[in-house]
């Protein structure tokens, strides 16, 4: 395959879980190889500084400005970025030599695409100067000033990911973090957009009410009952009426706005699991074609009672992670923004009219030298 480099992708999503890194050998349209996974996980201190950098970032007004605790955050998210691939080269004994660019996407810390505003927090050229390898970042920028959501940025991945793959098409590839999206492939181009809470709701709730970082393998879900009225009450917000593009912040449906129920944990963790589910159900009305086989990735992807849930809203068509369709659900992001990284490096579009709401395909991704 001519023109194949290898490249590694970061993601800190939403979640606020960690940085997933990703190497991937590809042409930018093609994916020759699958590289090794690491993972980085944030320390509960960490975890609160970039929660603080959310709250800060809700305020902002200018993508440039770093008031307040931003600037710490920047840089920490900058440093815990090298530390990962640093880790990830040693323990994989990866020459920086042979890797042609990293995908930095940084920490979201505000999408307001109607606002024509997102910021991802992280200095692209600190990394590569310190890693010594070119970095591609701040690929949301461009498709938001020209108007496009800005998100989902995967679809271009996942469409070439269901290439390799052989399930009745139309395929739909769910992400399931903070935030969930869906990206919809039936041989041309690819429709996307979020479909509503991911994990956010259900962490945020555990936090709040146990200090458990999040409902693990969705034990509590599992033990609650679903106030359905509750669901349909959120559900009827104007945004899930709207069809794709369309893309979410992560503190969109925060618990201020959506007015939660003094829930038990159970009957809590239930209901915002079903929440997500139902969203995601909501969005199938508004693609071309229901999709026949659904293939989970992200956090949501290790939630069996989350799945499950997806599985009963979903039905007839089938409902599988990543993982057993043959892909990696902690490590896909990571690997979509190496794929993207070598797009930018190439000038290939990473936003289209059907993604974003862009009115033509975009380049975008500002690309470092080491020596900037």
């Amino acid at each position: 395959m001519a023109g194949v480099v290898r490249a590694i992708g970061l993601m800190s999503g939403t979640s606020l879980d960690g940085v997933d890194v990703a190497l991937i050998e590809t042409d930018g349209e093609r994916i020759a190889a699958f590289g090794p996974a690491g993972y980085r996980p944030y320390a509960d201190a960490e975890r609160d500084l970039l929660r603080q950098a959310l709250a800060e970032g809700a305020g902002l007004t200018d993508r440039w400005q770093r008031p307040g605790v931003l600037k710490e955050a920047e840089a920490f998210v900058t440093g815990v970025h090298a530390e990962a691939v640093e880790t990830f080269l040693a323990e994989h004994s990866i020459a920086r030599a042979s890797v042609a660019i990293v995908g930095f996407h940084g920490q979201t810390v505000i999408h307001r695409s109607e606002k024509r505003l997102t910021v991802q927090i992280g200095d692209g050229a600190a990394l590569a100067r310190r890693l010594d390898i070119p970095v591609a970042y701040d690929f949301r920028a461009a498709d938001v000033a020209a108007g496009g959501q800005g998100a989902p940025l995967v679809p271009t991945y996942h469409q070439a990911l269901s290439k390799l793959l052989a399930r009745p098409h139309p395929i739909a590839v769910l992400n399931v973090g903070g935030v969930a999206n869906v990206t919809w492939v039936d041989g041309g181009d690819p429709v996307a957009c979020d479909t509503g809470p991911g994990n956010a709701l259900i962490d945020d709730f555990m936090r709040a009410r146990t200090g458990a970082p999040l409902d693990r393998d969705g034990d509590q879900a599992a033990r609650g009952r679903v106030d359905e009225a509750f669901v349909a009450r959120v559900l009827a917000h104007p945004f899930f009426d709207h069809g794709c593009p369309k893309s979410l912040d992560r503190n969109a449906f925060a618990f201020a706005n959506i007015g939660l129920p003094d829930f038990s944990v159970a009957d809590g963790a239930a209901t915002l699991s079903a929440l997500t589910a139902a969203a995601v159900k909501r969005i199938v009305p508004h693609l071309p074609q229901p999709p026949r086989a659904w293939i989970v990735a992200g956090g949501g992807a290790r939630n069996p009672t989350l799945m499950r849930m997806l599985a009963e809203r979903l039905a007839p068509a089938s409902v599988e992670t990543a993982d057993a369709a043959g892909w990696s659900s902690q490590a896909i992001e990571a690997q979509a923004f190496a794929y993207l990284a070598v797009r930018t490096l190439k000038e290939l579009p990473i936003t289209f009219p059907h993604t974003t709401g862009v009115r033509r395909p975009m380049t975008g991704g500002v690309v470092v030298s080491p020596r900037s």
